[in-house]
């Protein structure tokens, strides 16, 4: 793209934004932001603001229109454009909308030319051998377009790395594309004395590279040196993969050699992506842990149990990885009790089983939900995803549709879009109830959202599988959280209005009652997306969307703007919310200054917990509900709402209940099998535990700890640091899913 053609937001523009608009700030809004989205100017000596992230997200999103890299725009085109991006920017900045957080935080930067993929949050992949194709990464002992096992292991290592959830399918099917595993595998790790991670090193199992030559030769192995870069991870760990299967070991080659002496020692700075790297170490565990589970399969396929395995050992390896988040959902068979009960081995559960939420896949036949939800009482998995209506529905008002998402094999890991193999969601979402307050039409700006979510489609992106199906799906997830706040406020009631009783299969249920001012809005909101992809998919030349909306869980973006989080109730109407931060943080000085109450973390060294006393909005309206009391049966029948009348792709939404609720959970899992593409429950947890995350309080106790509060946290911080904050500090334990299945960035 021409440095003429590329639009840029002029500073008058922007400073008229910032008199103009305020920020809709929640209680933990713009701590929130940033500790976790705004990124570090170098010649500054300080992170952004938020004018300055909403400038570079703008920017970064609006010059991904293809017409501007191939300067095919009329003058007429080229001002809609710029008029667009202001229009972006006044919706991001008064936050009445956001991209998702990894866009936030990717968009527009050097990283983002790099590689498009980062702006995607989440990807899924089937567990099957595949070819790698004309894609970034490519182990040198494979012919073109040859099969296999490692390249869905190396897809999800990678995309976990550059900071992306992954979802996984061990389905059936899918394991019966198992080769067997042929041979066992000789491993040697080494790593010479220069590096700084010697030591580290040699005590988890690596050896002293020079020693180790004196007595060995290279020549009849697979030896492979890595460069310290994300890629030679994941060429080494397909390295050692291979080696197990003939097909891509035709010499037999038994030893696998990985050399790690270049890789960066533990607290290193990472330039691209940020954070600090985790040394080698956690490398060198899993090189042997993966090793292990294909030398204890040799002569067998692999199973269900041992792909999870290895996906879990690779996630939590990119957990060590400081700022990445490792984020999966293991897909499994209904009936596959050995994948069902895997979590069940205590030992490895706490050595890496913890690291995917386990789903199972069931279509509208399925109907043995009881030992599912018997689980789901013990330990909140499994949860469940019905492929059969995402390949067949979209909106589930549109009727049966057959085939027209008929490649769908799975979903990310918080289960609000079903997903192609290789395929990433898209998402933005819209804040409503702050929209309208700011005085948007919401037709307009739904609109804005979908040629946001279009535009990333045009992004570089690093594998073929994933190009392939990008280019032929063209899939957005337009999303909206504070659905509970904004359906209250503007229609003053909730959704559901009741229920009545009718027979189905011979079996009386409760059928919900909609308010149907609200399905019709809806219904509006929904043909708006729509209309504005048609519109737009023409002027690019492009295919017209698959599907184009959704429900994400939000989390830490709901958070920005104080909101409910997707389409979940407010955890309570009252409450304690509290964050942790690294005791050397800079914003911790501000919060003390304003009356928070600080005090040590009891659970992890060096970390400081701060409290925040949080009203929700409308806590105070009789028709308010919270996580905390409203009823297991009003949540599904919700979900249900969204994915008839709103979402065409999926809704992500973890039901919570109480204990006297368990024995509904089958029930109503078959009652809602024709209309429910994805679905996770938890038990409800009222902040029990100290210092618990959230805890519940009554109007008197919020009111007094508010009191304490003083002075504006973000003032406080600018004249204690004289606006030089430190660089690469992050909120601990924080997620941008409800769940806390997926990652912040």
């Amino acid at each position: 793209m021409s440095l003429l053609n590329k639009i840029t937001l002029k500073k008058d523009f922007v400073d008229h934004v910032k008199e103009t608009v305020k920020p809709h700030w929640g209680e933990l809004g713009w701590v929130t932001y940033k500790r976790t989205y705004a990124r570090w100017i170098p010649e500054l000596g300080r992170t952004e603001n938020w004018s300055e992230t909403v400038k570079r997200v703008v920017e970064g999103n609006i010059n991904l229109d293809p017409r501007l890299q191939n300067d095919s725009l009329t003058d007429e085109e080229y001002s809609g454009l710029v008029g667009e991006a202001q229009e972006l920017y006044k919706l991001v900045y008064g936050l009445a909308a956001t991209p998702s957080g990894r866009n936030l935080w990717i968009s527009g930067t050097d990283y983002q030319d790099r590689n498009g993929d980062a702006l995607n949050n989440c990807w899924f992949i089937a567990i099957r051998p595949q070819a790698y194709g004309n894609s970034h990464i490519v182990p040198s002992y494979l012919k073109k377009d040859q099969v296999a096992v490692s390249m869905p292991f190396s897809f999800m290592f990678d995309q976990l790395m550059k900071g992306g959830g992954v979802g996984f399918s061990v389905v059936p099917e899918n394991m019966k594309q198992m080769p067997v595993v042929d041979q066992n595998v000789n491993l040697t790790v080494l790593i010479g004395k220069k590096s700084a991670s010697y030591d580290d090193a040699i005590k988890a199992g690596a050896f002293d590279r020079e020693e180790w030559m004196k007595d060995h030769s290279t020549e009849n192995t697979r030896f492979y040196k890595l460069p310290d870069t994300r890629e030679g991870w994941v060429i080494a760990n397909a390295n050692m993969i291979d080696a197990h299967f003939a097909s891509t070991n035709e010499d037999k080659i038994a030893d696998v050699v990985l050399d790690i002496t270049d890789i960066r020692a533990k607290g290193t700075k990472i330039k691209g992506f940020g954070g600090t790297a985790s040394g080698p170490v956690p490398l060198i565990e899993m090189f042997y842990d993966i090793n292990q589970v294909l030398d204890e399969a040799v002569g067998r396929q692999l199973t269900s149990v041992d792909c999870t395995d290895m996906g879990n050992l690779i996630g939590k390896t990119v957990v060590a990885g400081n700022v990445r988040r490792s984020a999966e959902l293991a897909l499994g068979g209904a009936i596959d009790e050995d994948f069902i009960t895997m979590k069940q081995d205590q030992k490895k559960l706490y050595h890496h089983r913890w690291a995917s939420n386990n789903s199972v896949s069931v279509d509208s036949k399925f109907t043995k939900y009881q030992p599912i939800a018997d689980s789901i009482t013990h330990n909140g998995e499994p949860g469940i995803v019905n492929l059969e209506l995402s390949r067949n529905y979209g909106r589930i008002a549109d009727g049966y549709q057959p085939g027209i998402d008929g490649d769908v094999e799975g979903t990310n890991p918080c289960g609000e879009i079903s997903l192609s193999n290789g395929e990433p969601c898209n998402l933005f979402e819209l804040f409503p109830v702050i929209a309208e307050k700011q005085g948007w039409n919401l037709e307009k700006a739904f609109e804005l959202a979908a040629r946001y979510t279009k535009r990333v489609t045009f992004s570089n992106y690093d594998w073929e599988v994933s190009r392939n199906v990008i280019k032929k799906n063209r899939r957005i997830g337009v999303s909206m959280s504070g659905i509970q706040d904004w359906i209250l406020n503007t229609f003053g009631n909730r959704v559901v209005t009741g229920f009545k009783d009718v027979v189905d299969d011979g079996v009386v249920i409760k059928k919900p009652i909609y308010d149907q001012r609200i399905v019709n809005k809806f219904d509006d909101l929904y043909h708006a997306v729509v209309k504005a992809d048609n519109e737009y998919s023409k002027a690019l030349n492009c295919q017209p969307s698959i599907k184009h909306t959704t429900v994400k869980p939000s989390g830490t973006v709901a958070k920005l703007a104080g909101v409910s989080e997707g389409m979940h109730f407010h955890y309570a109407g009252y409450l304690i919310q509290r964050i942790r931060f690294q005791d050397s943080d800079p914003l911790l000085p501000a919060l003390k200054a304003c009356g928070y109450k600080i005090e040590p973390d009891i659970y992890t060294k060096h970390t400081m917990c701060v409290e925040f006393p949080v009203k929700a909005v409308n806590a105070d309206n009789p028709n308010f509900a919270s996580a905390g009391n409203v009823s297991i049966a009003e949540q599904f029948a919700t979900q249900a709402f969204l994915q008839t009348y709103w979402s065409d792709n999926a809704v992500s939404c973890t039901v919570t209940f109480q204990p006297d609720e368990a024995k509904e959970i089958a029930p109503l899992m078959y009652q809602y099998r024709h209309t429910t593409k994805s679905t996770s429950l938890l038990p409800y947890s009222g902040g029990e535990l100290k210092q618990a995350p959230k805890e519940p309080i009554d109007k008197k106790i919020y009111q007094e700890r508010e009191s304490e509060i003083n002075g504006n946290v973000a003032e406080e911080f600018a004249v204690l640091t004289d606006n030089h904050d430190k660089k690469d500090l992050e909120l601990v334990d924080q997620s941008d899913c409800e769940s806390g299945a997926c990652p912040i960035k």
